[in-house]
């Protein structure tokens, strides 16, 4: 058996749980998404965020364990590109990517797996590829942190997850969308026009673009982030995306914060004396410095003191625990490219920015991921996405998200244990944006 970690829970008053989820990006918009769909959006995300919170609110629960539940029930639904839902390739088969990872407490810290096409919930995998790397040879599948294809699939089944048939992921909508966009493929090659620019029909249509995933905070302070997708409608077989690659559709990590003013004081307290010998003040001009050496009644005091005097007053610095999570949804090939939720985590831990600040600069309006696809930005797919994350500093958490697009399917708990759910950025189908292009 696999030993599984048992984070130790944090001195004083526990750290308040919270999750968010998201099912996809893209171009979402009273025209491409009837009310009657919106309605099934709202309720899908209300339901599986209250099962999950649920969950999350039983004592000692990890937040692993939850993002997996999650992800599973997402996979479970046919509305998302993920499991049950999937979208297809070129081929008209399924390839499915899954991806984990936690803030701390396993040594692989994090999981990816792509070209699954016959496990029933890839989520459960990517878990158990985690959870089994605690042991020596990791249950078969070794210390490594990335997998794909048969091998992988046949230690699911070793270890006791649902294997099932490539039939059981069709479903008739994602499969109407793979032959619409053959046929609009072929008949802008007919046309002329650049294969990879947006037909008509996708304009009026929403395609799945993402993914489904869920960035889970637990009373201990771990956070994990879970990811699940079919990838992009009518990928050619074999593509791998961003949600199995780490660091550019998922990412977590944990750190300690030294205060700003405690770590100047550190920095003043290693400052070196500029001249010791003789020469050395004559070099750079320290007259003073020499004549003193020479009449010790110059100076009232040694040139030391000052440098003591420092250590004296140093305080010593506070360390505050931070912690992040990032889950990506909307075109991948954008997101490995700009590596996007590493370099937003790594915005945020090296610039003092808060995650909020750096969500919005990567994934919002006229941020890194638009700007990144150049005068190609409304054409084509490229640079559509959105971001979803939890921050914790110390005992505080903040649930961030936001996107480029028309909008993103979305949930999450307040801190007060509110629940909240958007698909765009006002609260109701009327208040959605009105066609193409529209943020």
């Amino acid at each position: 058996m696999s030993k599984e970690y048992k984070p130790a829970a944090p001195p004083g008053a526990p750290i308040t749980p919270r999750i968010v989820i998201h099912g996809g990006a893209g171009n979402l918009t009273k025209a491409t998404i009837p009310r009657d769909r919106y309605n099934d959006y709202q309720a899908s995300l209300n339901r599986i965020l209250a099962q999950s919170a649920d969950l999350l609110a039983v004592p000692g629960m990890t937040a692993l364990d939850v993002a997996t539940y999650a992800v599973t029930q997402l996979e479970n639904d046919p509305l998302y590109n993920s499991g049950k839902g999937a979208v297809f390739t070129r081929e008209g088969r399924n390839e499915l990517e899954c991806s984990i990872m936690v803030s701390n407490g396993y040594k692989k810290r994090g999981v990816g797996c792509m070209m699954l096409k016959h496990v029933k919930n890839p989520i459960k995998l990517a878990r158990e590829l985690l959870i089994r790397g605690e042991d020596e040879d990791g249950g078969g599948a070794k210390d490594h942190c990335q997998y794909s294809g048969e091998f992988v699939e046949s230690l699911a089944q070793e270890w006791g997850l649902e294997i099932v048939g490539q039939e059981y992921f069709f479903t008739q909508n994602k499969w109407d969308e793979h032959k619409r966009g053959l046929a609009e493929e072929k008949k802008q090659e007919e046309r002329g026009l650049a294969m990879d620019e947006t037909s008509d029909w996708e304009k009026e249509n929403y395609i799945s673009l993402g993914t489904c995933g869920a960035v889970v905070l637990d009373s201990f302070g771990t956070i994990c982030t879970a990811t699940s997708t079919g990838g992009l409608t009518n990928k050619v077989p074999g593509r791998v995306g961003d949600t199995p690659t780490m660091g550019t559709g998922y990412w977590a990590e944990e750190w300690s914060y030294l205060e700003e003013q405690a770590l100047h004081k550190t920095q003043m307290l290693y400052q070196p004396s500029l001249a010791t010998s003789p020469v050395d003040k004559l070099s750079r001009g320290d007259i003073g410095g020499l004549v003193g050496d020479c009449l010790p009644s110059f100076n009232s005091r040694p040139a030391s003191a000052t440098y003591e005097s420092q250590t004296q007053s140093m305080e010593k610095p506070t360390s505050t625990r931070h912690a992040v999570g990032l889950s990506g949804t909307g075109n991948g090939d954008t997101f490995i490219r700009l590596c996007a939720a590493r370099t937003t985590a790594a915005k945020s831990r090296f610039t003092s920015t808060p995650l909020s600040t750096a969500t919005s600069w990567m994934a919002g309006p006229g941020g890194e991921l638009q700007k990144s696809a150049g005068d190609r930005w409304g054409k084509t797919h490229e640079g559509v996405g959105g971001l979803i994350g939890i921050e914790l500093v110390g005992k505080k958490a903040e649930v961030v998200f936001d996107f480029n697009c028309g909008g993103m399917f979305r949930a999450w708990t307040e801190e007060g244990g509110t629940k909240r759910c958007l698909i765009f950025r006002e609260d109701s189908w009327e208040s959605g944006p009105e066609g193409w292009g529209s943020i």
